[in-house]
């Protein structure tokens, strides 16, 4: 029997990704087929490099090959991946494939923890990442990734000056930390905030990027309605805590996003301080702020729910001396990088399933 590369596509549309749950032919994920006397090479190319279910799919693929051809044929399958998008190319980040909001319907639950160990961890699992510290009045960025005193560099691109983001840790950002003094307050008004997060959006050499994390403050704002409006959103991470009083405020911010005028997907919720664990007896959780509200949450809204964050002292240590708590080995770091996997296949499901991100077009 001669095989050829239809054929083999033909065998290969029978294998679906479990998450998309479309076959991986039509998915345009079968790439580079080579086939020279009985050895047979191609790539599959995965929609996120934190694909868990990689061996699975690379094991289905297998499996029907050697159900329609037999064993007589060498089967070299590299698995690879490039990050979705629906974004259309525009003027303003051209490069960046995602676009994804961190916010929470209030402070103090932990949004700006969240937003840097998602962003290393998502770096940790091969992807390119930006962060935008969008909360002009309380930057935490520069302290969190310790790089206070660092100031961007500013280049020259054609007619136009543009900022080179600081990076660390493999990830690039950008906060009005870097511009002011560390002590001195940024008492702006809402117009002034707003203008400040189109420059650090359209003014910054982000480049080619898989994700552009945005760490929105908390509530709802005009610094919302400027991300919608300056460029399309790819969706939203809430982060809340399991109390009453933090669930009321997120389900505000729930409700924000998914307006007719917004409509930008919740990719999901992430319940952060979910239970206490001492670090001498870390198989021991108490639930100190209640149990499950961000879980019934996501299920009130039909939303997915994305994790739970544990509250340990190493996570507050970890942000006070700029040393994110998913480099750590540990329990937390766990946490961390399953919410990176998932906030990955979250984006990964609503780029196959929903249509391209617009930008929001609201009159005054």
């Amino acid at each position: 029997m001669q095989l050829t590369a239809e054929l083999l596509k033909k065998s290969l549309s029978k294998v679906q990704d479990p998450d998309i749950k479309r076959d991986l032919v039509s998915l345009g994920m079968i790439q580079d087929i080579h086939i020279e006397g009985k050895q047979v090479r191609f790539k599959v190319v995965l929609t996120t490099p934190a694909c868990p279910l990689k061996e699975v799919i690379k094991n289905n693929c297998l499996q029907v090959l050697e159900e329609d051809f037999g064993n007589s044929w060498t089967y070299d399958i590299q698995m690879t991946s490039q990050v979705s998008t629906v974004r259309e190319a525009t003027p303003i980040l051209p490069e960046v494939r995602n676009i994804i909001a961190i916010a929470s319907g209030k402070g103090g639950v932990g949004k700006s923890t969240t937003a840097v160990n998602l962003a290393v961890g998502l770096a940790q699992l091969g992807a390119k990442v930006g962060l935008v510290d969008a909360d002009i009045s309380g930057p935490s960025i520069p302290i969190m990734f310790n790089v206070e005193g660092e100031q961007p560099a500013v280049k020259r691109i054609g007619e136009k000056n543009s900022i080179v983001p600081v990076e660390q840790y493999g990830v690039k950002m950008m906060s009005i930390g870097f511009l002011t003094p560390t002590d001195s307050a940024v008492v702006w008004r809402g117009p002034m905030a707003s203008s400040a997060l189109r420059q650090f959006i359209s003014d910054v050499e982000w480049g080619d990027l898989d994700y552009l994390l945005i760490d929105l403050p908390p509530g709802t704002s005009d610094i919302h309605l400027t991300l919608v409006q300056t460029v399309p959103v790819t969706g939203a991470v809430i982060v809340t805590t399991p109390q009453k009083i933090a669930l009321a405020d997120a389900s505000k911010g729930i409700s924000m996003f998914k307006q007719a005028q917004i409509n930008v997907p919740i990719l999901g919720v992430v319940e952060n301080m979910a239970y206490f664990t001492p670090e001498e007896l870390p198989s021991n959780k108490y639930y100190l702020f209640g149990k499950d509200g961000g879980k019934k949450l996501a299920e009130t809204y039909q939303v997915p729910f994305l994790g739970e964050i544990p509250i340990v002292q190493s996570i507050r240590e970890s942000g006070d001396t700029g040393f994110p708590a998913v480099l750590k080995a540990g329990a937390t770091q766990g946490a961390y990088h399953a919410l990176s996997q998932e906030v990955a296949r979250q984006v990964a499901i609503r780029n196959a399933s929903l249509e391209k991100t617009e930008r929001v077009e609201i009159n005054p």
